[in-house]
């Protein structure tokens, strides 16, 4: 049976001596119960909604932005239950073994790369079906999302595992409560490099992610500045790119901290227990995109937005063009447009007055 080491934090390249572990206060306790409990509810009821809208989403082509959300959702939800696990036993313990440790730190990279990654998916997969929408059908289908998310998945795992190959090492962290990669005083040139690749890894994603989506919204501006007021509409495709921006601003916000300071500090070498301190600040920030990204999903939908908006229905027509209507079904705002030929075929049946009544009329 394996010894359980006292957590101390002037930690050595051999095997840690023991020292008296810092107080604990019960603010850092209940700190990670909260935000355990209010990730893990938060991230089941954005899966929960995304469930009841799946129908919407798949009748629109939207079917692979939906997999890779719910991909990125379940990445969250695992961080939070698995990772929030250990780190409530080293909270109330602080004791651990060599073998938890390894598995703790495992976890952190594994869910901490995914949701990088999976976020950088989705930001290439809008960008590409707002730039070349006819290409998309053959370049980005289910099959191929599923291709994706799969090898990132193993990308992300194999990275996690080098450490217990022995490539690597996993050590605890200030204060004594989390498990990561050796990012401070490390004792081999492995060491050094996988804290490099994992930081490197997670600011490609976040830069790819920043750049696809500057793509997609100046191509959506730009098509909205071509057409002609109310000839056509993209409710959804604005509000898909809406939740991917803000997935990218929060994941930036929140995650860059981490990840430059994991890179500075191997490119300068900093030990010492201020260092520690500010890559524990730096991890607290980070946690704190797995709460707010199902919230992105849960506050802007189309339902939530026009009753923020206070959108009226309306009614417009443009000389010479199209007759736009905005009409609500199953409680959510959508807008059709029927052609002005249509229109011309219901006024000489008799039914214009009817139909430029009828503000639920449905136009194929």
């Amino acid at each position: 049976m394996e010894m359980m080491t006292t957590c101390h934090l002037n930690q050595t390249c051999g095997q840690p001596n023991s020292s008296v572990p810092p107080p604990m206060s019960n603010s850092g306790l209940a700190i990670s119960c909260f935000t355990m409990l209010f990730g893990t509810i938060s991230n089941l009821a954005a899966l929960s909604i995304l469930a009841k809208s799946r129908g919407r989403f798949c009748r629109q082509s939207k079917a692979p932005f939906l997999l890779l959300t719910v991909a990125l959702l379940l990445a969250d939800l695992g961080g939070h239950v698995i990772l929030g696990s250990f780190a409530l036993y080293l909270h109330m313990n602080h004791q651990y073994t060599m073998k938890l440790c390894d598995v703790f730190g495992t976890n952190m990279v594994f869910f901490g790369l995914c949701p990088l990654l999976f976020g950088c998916v989705m930001a290439v997969e809008r960008c590409v079906a707002i730039t070349k929408p006819f290409c998309r059908f053959n370049m980005i289908t289910v099959a191929h999302v599923v291709r994706v998310v799969l090898f990132l998945s193993a990308l992300a795992l194999v990275l996690a595992i080098l450490p217990l190959l022995k490539v690597g090492t996993y050590t605890i962290q200030y204060p004594c409560t989390w498990c990561f990669l050796r990012v401070t005083s490390p004792c081999f040139a492995a060491d050094t490099y996988l804290a490099l690749i994992f930081s490197c890894l997670g600011l490609t994603a976040l830069t790819l992610s920043l750049f696809s989506n500057i793509m997609s919204v100046a191509s959506l501006v730009h098509a909205r500045m071509k057409t002609p007021n109310g000839q056509t509409n993209h409710t959804t495709r604005f509000e898909v790119m809406a939740q991917l921006v803000v997935i990218t601003v929060v994941s930036c916000v929140c995650w860059s901290p981490f990840l430059i300071q994991i890179l500075l500090m191997q490119l300068k070498q900093s030990p010492g227990t201020s260092a520690q301190k500010l890559i524990y600040v730096a991890l607290r920030i980070a946690s704190w995109n797995q709460i707010l990204d199902p919230w992105v999903y849960i506050l802007l939908r189309k339902t939530v937005l026009f009753r923020v908006c206070g959108q009226r229905w309306t009614l417009t027509r443009t000389y010479g063009g199209p007759i736009l209507i905005i009409y609500k079904w199953h409680g959510s705002h959508e807008s059709q447009t029927c052609t002005e030929k249509k229109h011309q075929q219901l006024c000489q049946t008799g039914k214009c007055q009817e139909f430029l009544a009828v503000h639920t009329q449905v136009c194929d």
